[in-house]
């Protein structure tokens, strides 16, 4: 008896202001979103990959995957959006990481939070490790914008998107942060 098959999951690669960047989807949302890696060949690769139990393969995006790419070329050029609108699958998450993805999906552009306020929001004081660990699995950065949550104190501390603290903080000054390429009062 054969195994059955695994149902498809659709992927895109596409260029932005910072790189080639990659969107998986399935018919209830976006899946993974992939950063500009060292090159266009390693990020596809990553978007790729089997996702638990989807097999992915590219495909031309679908009208509202599109709209979905045009607004993250969009922002990522400085028109900023919030992104929010974009539909996700959240069925992989575990309720704690579904909690801190919708707390950190709330942040908008050039705003932060800090990992204690993120587990605080959730109803878990002192999880800020916790939170750090969720964010470090984020599999739709930028999307679920895990670059906006710092440490306690607005240090830049890891990140797992190719290009770690580089591209995190690149992102806050495309969003026009302040501290991180904007003047701030003091």
């Amino acid at each position: 008896m054969s195994a059955p098959a695994r149902p498809l999951a659709s992927a895109a690669l596409f260029d932005t202001a910072i790189g080639a960047c990659a969107i998986a989807w399935s018919t209830a949302g976006v899946l993974r979103f992939a950063l500009p890696n060292r090159d266009p060949a390693a990020t596809r690769s990553h978007i790729l990959r089997r996702h638990r139990l989807l097999d992915v393969q590219e495909a031309d995006p679908s009208p509202r995957i599109a709209e979905a790419i045009a607004a993250i070329q969009a922002h990522l050029a400085g028109d900023l959006d919030d992104l929010r609108w974009i539909a996700l699958d959240t069925s992989p998450f575990n309720d704690f990481d579904r909690a801190v993805y919708e707390v950190t999906r709330a942040i908008d552009p050039g705003h932060t939070l800090n990992y204690g306020a993120v587990a605080h929001r959730i109803g878990a004081p002192g999880g800020a490790q916790a939170v750090g660990q969720s964010l470090g699995r984020n599999p739709i950065p930028l999307i679920i914008p895990c670059h906006r949550v710092l440490a306690a104190d607005h240090a830049l501390h890891g990140f797992s998107a190719p290009g770690g603290l580089t591209t995190k903080q690149q992102l806050l000054e495309i969003e026009r942060t302040p501290g991180f390429g904007e003047p701030t009062l003091f």
